[in-house]
């Protein structure tokens, strides 16, 4: 019989001081921010021209900023390939602390 592992965080608030320990770097979090700011421009322009590209477009300008301020700047992995759905949505956390001024890193 398989063993199962209990989650690694209990919660997201558990989560999220990891998270931003991984993303310490300044570049690589300005990264995140213009992909993430790209990939909503093409969710606008998908729901505008309802042509499926743009949401190609969003997972490429979201995922691929984020990456490249990984593998440049952070020289880390990003946590999205172990925790997929607490890494988006720290990714969204991390976006509206800096666009309110609240990056206090």
């Amino acid at each position: 019989m398989p063993t199962v592992l209990k989650n690694e965080f209990e919660s997201f608030a558990d989560f999220y001081p990891v998270y931003l320990s991984e993303h310490s770097n300044r570049t690589c979090r300005e990264l995140h921010f213009v992909g993430s700011t790209l990939a909503l421009i093409c969710l606008v322009v998908l729901a505008l021209t309802a042509n499926p590209w743009w949401l190609l477009g969003a997972l490429a300008c979201g995922y691929g900023f984020a990456w490249l301020g990984h593998l440049a700047f952070e020289k880390n992995q990003p946590m999205t390939f172990k925790h997929p759905l607490y890494s988006l949505m720290g990714d969204w956390v991390m976006y509206w602390q800096m666009l309110t001024g609240q990056d206090t890193f």
